[in-house]
């Protein structure tokens, strides 16, 4: 089996649940306590795909994606971004299309997934009209609290950054 080192970021406002999600991921656990994070956080978890294990490199950048609150380094080398917005604060999506529009100038190759978190506090109905609101299809809906599609999130973008 093929081994292959993969660094994605996730990006995102303050408190959508960016840190949540990688600690799900990584260490199957949940904490309801807020602590911000400075600057970047790196995990890393093995994801074994059909031929190919990816190494991923996680880098969870600190709550801002505009150019003058994060250094470019933390975006050089990216294989893939996973874009996090909070489906229950539209504050956190209204930049969207701008954000995305200047990472992929960083990194036109790099795929991107755009995930809305804490989908257990939002009824089904209203996670639709988000995707129309923002004129483009969120990838996942996930759940950092009760795990839903966290898994599936970090297999897609895997997938996607050795395709």
């Amino acid at each position: 089996m093929q081994q292959v080192n993969k660094k994605v970021i996730l990006i995102g406002n303050f408190g959508v649940g960016k840190t949540s999600l990688v600690r799900r991921f990584v260490h199957q656990k949940f904490s309801d306590e807020y602590l911000t994070t400075l600057g970047v956080k790196i995990d890393k978890k093995l994801v074994e795909l059909n031929e190919t294990s990816v190494n991923m490199l996680i880098w969870d950048v600190a709550g801002e994606v505009s150019q003058t609150k994060v250094p470019t380094s933390y975006y050089l080398g990216a294989h893939g971004i996973i874009y996090v917005f909070d489906s229950t604060r539209p504050s956190t999506f209204q930049n969207v299309t701008d954000d995305l529009e200047y990472v992929q100038k960083l990194l036109p190759k790099a795929p991107v997934c755009l995930v809305g978190n804490k989908k257990d506090l939002v009824p089904e109905e209203d996670l639709n009209k988000i995707g129309e609101q923002l004129q483009r299809e969120v990838d996942f809906f996930t759940s950092a609290l009760t795990g839903e599609n966290v898994e599936k999130m970090f297999h897609y973008i895997a997938l996607k950054m050795i395709e």
